[in-house]
């Protein structure tokens, strides 16, 4: 397994680390879905064991992932395998769960959602903390205060780095100034390269302001594996965030086909496969420090750890390019 730097810290993660979002499971958030369907925790057990075998050494989290339901989780089992917390480099994220404040950003509430994770995740301070996403207001003036709110809790020794997701070019133009994080994060992928485009707006801000980038979804949540068959589309439960994204129509999975066949044809057809390329494209790109895929079980971690080790010259990530334009 290797390792990068995160901006131009000294706090160094695995190549491919683990996205913690599936195990807050079937989940709502004023009355909105963003879950996914629910994890039997012997089995996220067993999955974390192989990822720290293998080196992975950082755990992706957020409020908003059960509602603390994931984060209690992880240290559950980090507890039950023996390990130590700090031994490992620990992310969380605010701003989607706002709790009973009028917005999310309010310093108070960043706060208390702070406290609580610290308390849920058995941890005196969190090695990165985002804010979770880049709505500060119709007129950005939650921005000022959310970023004071971050700079003081790492005054007080409560987070070590700061990180800004977003998902929009503006969002981040707009946070990064004020906010000042070490890291960026957003979906990233073969299929998606909104922020991972050559000249454009998130790739021209990571170089500047020494910045790395963190991608979540490098599976396109499993489209990219060509697990789904269009003849029978998947069906997903009330709670989990999927069952009305419209990416996993018949018709959606019918046009990805023919163009899954041309990476299967080139580079292999096992979901390890697919899993090492997809996520080995990602990692090519400048300023990437990691990759968060999701996980359920073993099985899984153990697709997305054939990556270390998979290498990809400038005529595949063209050819990738191609086959999924």
């Amino acid at each position: 397994m290797k390792y990068r730097a995160l901006g131009s810290s000294d706090v160094k993660v695995s190549e491919i680390s683990l996205g913690c979002w599936t195990m807050g499971g079937l989940n709502w958030v004023n009355g909105t879905a963003n879950g996914w369907a629910n994890v039997n925790e012997d089995e996220i057990t067993a999955a974390i064991k192989r990822a720290v075998d293998a080196g992975v050494n950082h755990f992706d989290n957020a409020d908003a992932y059960g509602n603390g339901r994931a984060e209690l989780m992880l240290a559950r089992v980090l507890k039950r395998l023996g390990l130590k917390s700090t031994d490992f480099v620990i992310a969380t994220k605010m701003g989607h769960f706002p709790g009973t404040a009028s917005q999310a950003y309010e310093p108070l509430h960043i706060r208390h959602q702070c406290e609580q994770s610290l308390q849920n995740l058995g941890r005196d301070y969190i090695d990165l903390y985002y804010l979770h996403h880049g709505d500060f207001g119709p007129k950005g003036e939650w921005l000022q205060g959310a970023a004071d709110t971050l700079n003081a809790l790492v005054a007080e020794g409560k987070i070590r780095l700061k990180g800004q997701s977003a998902y929009s070019e503006e969002h981040f133009t707009r946070a990064v100034p004020v906010v000042k994080p070490m890291v960026l994060q957003s979906w990233a992928n073969a299929l998606a390269r909104d922020f991972i485009r050559p000249g454009g707006v998130v790739p021209r801000l990571l170089a500047e302001h020494r910045m790395s980038f963190v991608a979540f979804s490098p599976l396109a949540q499993g489209l990219l594996l060509d697990k789904f068959d269009p003849a029978k589309p998947p069906a997903f439960e009330e709670g989990d965030h999927r069952r009305n994204s419209g990416r996993f129509t018949t018709e959606k999975l019918r046009a990805l086909q023919p163009k899954l066949a041309q990476l299967k044809a080139r580079f292999g057809a096992t979901t390890e496969d697919l899993a090492a390329v997809a996520q080995r494209y990602l990692l090519c790109q400048p300023n990437m420090a990691c990759v968060i895929p999701g996980f359920r079980n073993e099985r899984q971690v153990a697709c997305n750890l054939a990556a270390v080790g998979r290498e990809l010259g400038k005529d595949d990530l063209a050819f990738i390019e191609s086959a999924l334009k």
